[in-house]
C-alpha cells in the first residue's frame, strides 16, 4: 500500500463544516506522481518506490538522469523522491499515485523546507527575552554571556546563538486531511504546511496516534 505521495503547496483559504465551524485550510497539489523505479529487498536490500512529480524539458535533464527516467517511460520530471512501501512488488514503474489514496479524516505528517528568514538575532530566532533597557543599557538586545569562566572556558556545542532562521528541511506531524478532490488533484489540509506559496512537500499518513 502507497502511504506517501509529494505534492506543490498551493494557497491557503477556508472551509466551513455542516456545522458552521471555520476551518483554516491549506490546498496542496498532489501527483499525479509516477513510479520511477521499484526497490526490492532481494536486489537492494530495502523495500521502496521512487516517485517522480512534475514536468521537466528532456534539454534540461542529464544524461544518466534522462536513461534512468526513460525505463518508466512517462516522461521527465521535475523532483523525485523516495517512499518506503513494504508491497513495492505490487507495483511497475510508470504506474500512478494519485490524491484518492487518501480519505477525509486521515492524518498526515508534511516535510517540507521552512520559508528562510536570513540571519536572525536570538530574540527572533529563540525568542530570547531582552535585556535591560534603562539610561546607559548595552545589553538590550545582546544575547549575553556564552561561554565560561572555568572550565571548559569554551561556549558549549548547541548553544542558542544568533544564525540562519528557517530554510532546512521541516516536518509538521499528524494534520487532518479536511478534503479530497481527485478530479482536481487536490487535498486540503487543516492547519500550516511549512515553506512558500509552489513550495515541494512530501505528504504521508502519519504512523502516530490520531
Amino acid at each position: 500500500m502507497i502511504t506517501a505521495i509529494i505534492g506543490r503547496k498551493l494557497d491557503m483559504t477556508q472551509v466551513f463544516a455542516d456545522d458552521g465551524t471555520v476551518y483554516p485550510v491549506t490546498l496542496v497539489q498532489v501527483g499525479p506522481c509516477t513510479i520511477t523505479q521499484v526497490k526490492v529487498p532481494e536486489r537492494d536490500g530495502y523495500a521502496a518506490l521512487q516517485i517522480g512529480f512534475g514536468n521537466k524539458k528532456a534539454k534540461s535533464v542529464t544524461k544518466p538522469l534522462k536513461g534512468h527516467l526513460d525505463k518508466a517511460g512517462k516522461g521527465y520530471f521535475e523532483v523525485l523522491r523516495e517512499i518506503p512501501s513494504e508491497a513495492s512488488a505490487q507495483y511497475n514503474a510508470g504506474d500512478q499515485i494519485l490524491a484518492d489514496i487518501f480519505e477525509i479524516g486521515d492524518h498526515v505528517d508534511i516535510i517540507g523546507k521552512s520559508k528562510g528568514k536570513g540571519y536572525a538575532g536570538t530574540i527572533k530566532r529563540w525568542n530570547f527575552g531582552r535585556g535591560p533597557s534603562g539610561h546607559g543599557s548595552k545589553n538590550i538586545r545582546e544575547p549575553g554571556s556564552t561561554g565560561m569562566a572555568t572550565y571548559p572556558g569554551r561556549v558549549i556545542k548547541g548553544k542558542k546563538l544568533p544564525g540562519q532562521m528557517g530554510n532546512k528541511r521541516t516536518t509538521v506531524l499528524n494534520l487532518k486531511v479536511v478534503d479530497v478532490r481527485p478530479e482536481e488533484n487536490l487535498i486540503l489540509i487543516h492547519g500550516a504546511v511549512p515553506g512558500s506559496k509552489n513550495g515541494i512537500v512530501v505528504i504521508r499518513k502519519t504512523n502516530r496516534v490520531k
